[in-house]
Order: structure tokens, then sequence, then C-alpha cells
């Protein structure tokens, strides 16, 4: 991009930002209930994101909205959860970042844990990038990208978001 094309998405931002910056606000939401993301192999999931990460795998029902599909959930602290489904039968292409799609998800852990998963993804031979001595980034077996960030809830690398 050029000077010119960033100063401009610069300029653009600054208005919004102050057009709809509400810091210290109310939300009408008490939280994040449970994020849902797709897989294709309930037990490599289980594996995944309770022996590897150390999220506990909660409950597992079966899917009201899909018959012989599985809604399982995994505890991520703070009274939050993530979730999955798997649709048995259908032939769902892989994992794919696409607008209204998921990025990434970022999961707050405290700097000691953040440590031990770290060699935790290693021994599991996950392949991760580390940013900024707070931030891993990898993907799950499905290839949805995660990050494990060892700043407190509210911040991210120092600024307060919250």
């Amino acid at each position: 991009m050029t000077e010119i094309e960033l100063g401009a998405i610069e300029a653009e931002r600054d208005r919004i930002r102050s057009a709809y910056l509400k810091p210290g606000g109310v939300s009408s939401a008490r939280g994040l209930h449970h994020t849902a993301l797709l897989c294709a192999d309930v037990e490599r999931t289980v594996k995944f994101y309770q022996d590897v990460l150390g999220f506990p795998l909660t409950e597992m029902v079966g899917n009201r909205d899909y018959e012989g599909s599985t809604h399982f959930f995994f505890d991520i602290g703070n009274g939050n959860l993530l979730a999955f489904f798997d649709f048995p039968g259908l032939d769902l292409g892989p994992y794919a970042e696409v607008l209204g799609g998921l990025h990434h998800m970022a999961i707050s852990v405290e700097p000691e844990r953040w440590g031990q998963l770290k060699e935790s993804l290693t021994a599991h031979g996950v392949e991760f990038q580390e940013e900024s001595g707070t931030s891993i980034y990898f993907r799950d077996p499905d290839g949805a990208r995660i990050e494990l960030i060892s700043d407190p809830l509210g911040e991210m690398y120092g600024l307060k978001v919250l």
C-alpha cells in the first residue's frame, strides 16, 4: 500500500473511533455462552483440545438440528465454553477463511500455563508461531486457527481493550 492509502485508512479508523468508541459502556450481553466450530472427527478433536490443550470435555449430546451429529463442549475457563459439531454424511470441505468466517479464536491463559501449553504443543508435534512473547498461533486438527494469549482478559499487548 502507498503512504497515501495507509493515511486514508488511518483517517477512516480515527473517524470511526471518534464516532463510535464507548469505553466503559454497558453491554446488553452477559458473556459468551459458547463458540461452535465444526470438526471431522469427534475423538481426534477431544484428544487435541483435552489432552494437548488441557480443556476438559464437559458434555456430549446429540445435535438437535442434525440427526447423528454430536454437539460437545470444552471448558475454556471463566464460564466460557468451546463447542463442536460433527456432521457425519455431509461432505464438508476443508477449513477456509472467508468473509464472515472465523479468522482465529484467542483464548486467554495464565502466563505459567502458557509456557506449559507451548511445551505440550511442541511435544505433540503441533507447529506454531510465537508472537511478542505473549501469543502462540496454531491450527487445530481441522485447520481452525487458535491463539493462546497470556495477557489478562480485557488486555492485549499491554493495551486495555475492555
